[in-house]
């Protein structure tokens, strides 16, 4: 494929605007043909910023039109049947995690694409920051030998505060017809979130720096700050189980080490990731945390020089028209969209931070959820019963 890609998103809200629409608008691979939103003065909000043509609020309109070859899902809540729907039309998928929330799901999803010769590309978007692209390439090239341990860290203050509504949408009517998530207030009821929202790019991460599959886990999800606003249009707190910090810690199939920590209620700012990997020859650090008008460092160490120094990134590692005053959504979500671009132009195989791979870091999300439910180390992979409690769409 030669010329440039037709890309329609479904989706125009806050994190659209920020990361996804500025990524495509900037690649030189690619136009953006339509926006599709409920909301529709969200949708024309976002046409008039990034020149797009057409506006709807009707999803099927994007998945029936011939002229698109990308459909963005950027929506929340389930994604699950507009997924299925997008491979179903014969478009190339980007949506936001999860794909769905039963890891078997996105291995269908998966084989769906695979079948229909569809790229798939999920919004794992950590992986495409500068600074961990660095690090992945100097994995790759030996830096840090026999991988011994990883450390993850997803953390940031967004819900610390109670008053902050658990969903994030600005509703202008109450929901109708949505579960109310968070009821069950059972220690194993309790309804997975930000183990599924934050900790899943961590994984990601961790899961390429080890360079192997997880083989048991066990972990515990906690409730930290239990009263808080459902929706923007509530004036009262109210008694919401779901997990806005939880941790576990894992073995990898090659015998490394791998902790992971996520939440939301943890004094700290945006994005609040820290990668940490050590091995037999080195050592690397990365933090992608927006502070003091920086938002990535990292740092490496060896067996003969211990103390952690800092490294530029090479300017070959960040995305097309990128700036220094970048919000990070923008500057980490650029590398995203051109690397899918580049992908299926090119063809073949390669296909990175596909459904299978989020596949994977689901599965592992499902084993951390059952391992609190019934209080055990649970193996991987996961057979048929792997029901770990209620998701939250938010």
């Amino acid at each position: 494929m030669s010329e440039r890609l037709r890309v329609g998103v479904i989706g125009a809200g806050r994190w659209s605007k920020t990361a996804h629409l500025p990524g495509f608008h900037r690649s030189p691979l690619c136009d953006l043909v339509a926006i599709c939103d409920l909301d529709e003065s969200l949708a024309r909000g976002a046409s008039e910023r990034f020149d797009i043509p057409d506006v709807t609020t009707d999803a099927r309109e994007i998945l029936s039109r011939d002229d698109i070859d990308v459909v963005d899902v950027v929506t929340r809540g389930d994604h699950q049947e507009l997924v299925f729907a997008t491979l179903e039309a014969g478009k190339h998928c980007l949506v936001e995690k999860p794909v769905c929330h039963d890891y078997r799901d996105v291995w269908r999803a998966h084989e769906l694409a695979r079948s229909r010769g569809l790229k798939t590309k999920v919004g794992l978007t950590f992986r495409y920051a500068p600074a961990v692209m660095y690090m992945f390439d100097l994995i790759r090239q030996g830096f840090i030998g026999q991988p011994f341990i990883f450390n993850g860290y997803e953390q940031n203050s967004q819900w610390l505060d109670p008053d902050n509504p658990m969903d994030k949408r600005i509703h202008k009517q109450k929901p109708r017809g949505e579960p109310e998530w968070g009821t069950d207030l059972s220690r194993e009821g309790i309804t997975v979130s930000s183990l599924e929202g934050y900790g899943a790019p961590t994984i990601d991460i961790g899961l390429e720096c080890v360079g192997s599959d997880l083989k048991e886990v066990v972990g515990r999800l906690a409730n930290m700050v239990p009263f808080r606003r459902r929706t923007n249009l509530d004036t009262e707190r109210e008694r919401i189980n779901i997990d806005d910090a939880d941790m576990f810690m894992a073995e990898a199939e090659n015998g490394a080490l791998f902790s992971l920590q996520s939440s939301y209620v943890t004094v700290g700012n945006y994005p609040g990731i820290e990668a940490r990997i050590f091995g037999s020859d080195g050592a690397i650090q990365v933090r992608l945390v927006e502070e003091f008008g920086v938002i990535q460092t990292i740092h490496t160490a060896t067996p003969d020089a211990v103390e952690f120094v800092p490294r530029e990134i090479p300017a070959e590692y960040f995305p097309p028209g990128f700036t220094e005053d970048d919000h990070w959504g923008t500057a980490f979500y650029g590398n995203l969209v051109q690397n899918f671009c580049e992908e299926i132009i090119a063809g073949g195989d390669t296909n990175q931070g596909d459904f299978a791979q989020s596949a994977r870091v689901q599965e592992i999300i499902n084993a951390a959820a059952l391992s609190h439910r019934e209080r055990r180390w649970v193996d991987l992979p996961l057979g048929d019963d792997i029901d770990g409690g209620q998701q939250s769409p938010y």
